[in-house]
């Protein structure tokens, strides 16, 4: 039988766990202990060890939750209005506002499919645009963009990558003070060319979406908005971006 831990340790450890689980909550509950152990160094000045944390959560029953991903979907391609793929997979990029990532994906209501679009700067990861609505159609499409440059007016030569939609239109609304931007497009029916986003889909879908339930699209929105605004471009910690220019291979 383990020795007790001394009264000090004890009381210090009691009070990690409830900041711990304060952090763990905040992530909706999906944070494991090395995002949880860089939340307490960096916005509580804990000085703890990784073990430590893991320790104090694996004793406290707190885990971080990622249920399987829910399938894709992506409306069908049109070659009309296709644009080069001058992103070419450099998904590296050092400055905000230089280039930007687009895409489509659905979500389900009780009420039926409702369709997402979404626009992520490429430097911070952050989505800097998003648009939902029960119709796929142009004026989705150019709302989540629309909202982009309206909030950050980037600077002339921005760069606007998009998966080859048919609703998805090289020509943008400008709001005043906006640039010139140059549109980029995916590659027939591959994937990889708008890794970024596909990649955001599938965490929203692991974090958010697998365990929604939404009545309407009116729901689907206030919940989104507290996700994205609120938590994921605010406190979400996300993992080091090395996304390949190529897809893996199979080894066999």
């Amino acid at each position: 039988m383990a020795a007790p831990r001394p009264q000090r340790r004890y009381q210090d450890d009691t009070l990690l766990g409830v900041q711990i689980a304060a952090f763990h909550r905040r992530s909706r509950r999906r944070y494991g202990s090395p995002r949880i152990w860089k939340d307490l160094r960096e916005e509580a000045g804990r000085r703890v060890s990784r073990k430590r944390v893991a320790r104090v959560m694996r004793e406290a029953g707190l885990v971080g939750d990622a249920p399987a991903a829910l399938p894709g979907h992506h409306p069908c391609r049109s070659a009309a209005g296709a644009r080069p793929n001058q992103l070419a997979r450099q998904f590296t990029v050092s400055q905000p506002n230089r280039v930007w990532a687009a895409d489509v994906t659905y979500l389900a209501t009780a009420a039926g499919w409702c369709y997402l679009a979404v626009v992520l700067d490429l430097c911070s990861r952050q989505v800097v645009g998003w648009a939902l609505s029960a119709r796929l159609d142009r004026q989705l499409a150019l709302t989540a963009p629309g909202r982009a440059l309206a909030r950050r007016r980037p600077p002339w030569g921005l760069l606007h990558h998009s998966d080859r939609e048919g609703v998805h239109q090289p020509r943008l609304p400008l709001p005043a003070g906006s640039g010139g931007i140059a549109c980029s497009m995916s590659r027939r029916g591959d994937c990889w060319d708008n890794a970024v986003v596909e990649s955001f889909f599938a965490t929203l879908k692991r974090e958010l979406v697998a365990d929604a339930c939404w009545p309407t699209t009116a729901e689907a929105t206030t919940d989104l908005a507290q996700y994205l605004d609120g938590w994921y471009n605010v406190h979400r910690r996300t993992r080091p971006w090395a996304i390949s220019a190529r897809p893996p291979t199979k080894r066999g």
